[in-house]
């Protein structure tokens, strides 16, 4: 995710500390890079002109360049616009009426057949009974699209073919049954054309409390262009799809400012977990190589909240075995892949789109899961003769198995030094050198 601007940021970020003290003439100029890097990353021209004004104005001021760290003091002026530009602050669906109606709207191709059927996933671990609703007359095969995604996310559907008398007869339906959100897929429409009229009259019929914008994150600032199209339909926000494809970024920080909607959730998967709510401070962070450790320990936390906690009350304890140590990598196999795990953490690049790394994963759970329960709880018993067994019965080799066991006490290692206070409980990124 935005590999491009994010490299070159951080390059430039890099140099600004290796200069130690900067004079106005350093910030001018690593300001002018900066600007350099937006508009090659298709940031609208005006959106990087304003951001890099505001951070100006507080960059060449006493404060910063009479500072200790005043590459640091930039950097964080630099993120706090980056966020403010995208938004300042997460919006959530508003989520209104009985039923709360969310309707999709947006071009072809986009994604929002993908995204409703994310959408009724994600609220549906948030505690509501979504009801999926397709209100597409036009393609024949929206319906059956839409019902494979409800089955597969464990949802109900219902298909509207008469958009006006259709959809009010689903409401109730979702009434009937209790279902207190109705997700509509409406048609997608071909570049440069209007919405349909028909969605027009939904919406001043139905009154939906969020009318959702679905976008392609890689048409960069075209996305605005794009979305100018559908406001009239009294757009609430905007979900961006494909944001694990774009490495430039462009879309995500020019719209929020271009059209004056908050972008509320982004796609960053296949996945029906691939959609996340939308923190501008936590986007800003990754994008200047911070990382997002927030965002990290709410996925392993939603994937296997239930798994960890067992596991965080055996560390307090002072125990920590091979079971542990499994739950740990179940755990990060459930959140995710793991090259979208490893994108959160500050300064990782290229080796979180290593194939390998996913391999090694499944490895080291198959070494477990090969070992008794008595291995497993005591590994100093595992010799030569059982760790020729174990790499028989996990298809692995015996050098993998000590390299497992070696990561293991590491691990441990690790635990203890966490339970004596020997590494801080909080992680500011900006105070990385």
């Amino acid at each position: 995710m935005f590999e491009s601007l994010t490299e070159r940021l951080t390059q430039i970020f890099r140099e600004l500390r290796g200069k130690g003290k900067l004079s106005e003439a350093d910030v001018r100029a690593g300001l002018r890079e900066i600007r350099q890097a937006l508009l090659a990353a298709d940031v609208h021209f005006q959106v990087a002109r304003d951001l890099l004004k505001r951070v100006e104005e507080q960059a060449v001021g006493a404060k910063v360049l009479k500072s200790l760290t005043p590459a640091q003091q930039l950097l964080a002026i630099v993120r706090g616009e980056m966020a403010r530009a995208m938004g300042g602050r997460a919006t959530a669906l508003a989520l209104t009426g009985r039923p709360a109606v969310v309707l999709l709207v947006g071009p072809a191709g986009a994604g929002k057949t993908t995204t409703a059927g994310k959408l009724a996933r994600h609220l549906t671990h948030k505690g509501r009974h979504p009801l999926l609703v397709c209100c597409d007359p036009f393609r024949p095969a929206a319906a059956e699209q839409l019902a494979t995604l409800a089955a597969r996310v464990q949802v109900p559907f219902a298909n509207v073919p008469e958009p006006a008398s259709g959809l009010k007869a689903a409401l109730a339906e979702a009434r009937r049954n209790l279902r207190d959100v109705v997700i509509v897929d409406t048609p997608g429409v071909p570049p440069g054309e209007a919405p349909p009229p028909f969605l027009g009259e939904l919406v001043a019929e139905v009154k939906p409390g969020d009318v959702l914008l679905v976008l392609d994150a890689l048409t960069g600032q075209e996305a605005a262009r794009i979305a100018e199209a559908f406001l009239p339909l009294g757009i609430t926000g905007v979900v961006l799809t494909k944001l694990d494809g774009d490495a430039r970024g462009g879309a995500a920080l020019s719209l929020p400012t271009r059209i004056g909607r908050p972008i509320v959730l982004v796609g960053v998967g296949e996945h029906p977990q691939d959609l996340e709510p939308f923190h501008p401070e936590r986007m800003a962070d990754r994008i200047l190589g911070l990382g997002d450790l927030q965002g990290l320990a709410e996925r392993l936390q939603e994937a296997a909240g239930e798994r960890l906690e067992e596991t965080a009350a055996r560390l307090a304890e002072g125990a920590f075995t091979l079971e542990d140590f499994l739950a740990q990598l179940e755990a990060v196999g459930k959140a995710g892949s793991l090259s979208q795990l490893l994108a959160r953490l500050p300064g990782v690049k290229g080796v979180a789109d290593d194939p390998e790394l996913e391999r090694e994963l499944r490895r080291s759970r198959a070494i477990i899961q090969s070992m008794t329960v008595e291995e497993r709880r005591n590994p100093h018993i595992i010799g030569a003769s059982r760790k020729r067994r174990i790499a028989r019965g996990s298809g692995t080799t015996v050098q993998e198995v000590n390299r497992l066991l070696a990561q293991y006490e590491q691990t441990k290692k690790l635990v203890k030094r966490m339970r004596r206070g020997r590494i801080p409980a909080r992680f500011n990124p900006l105070d990385m050198g």
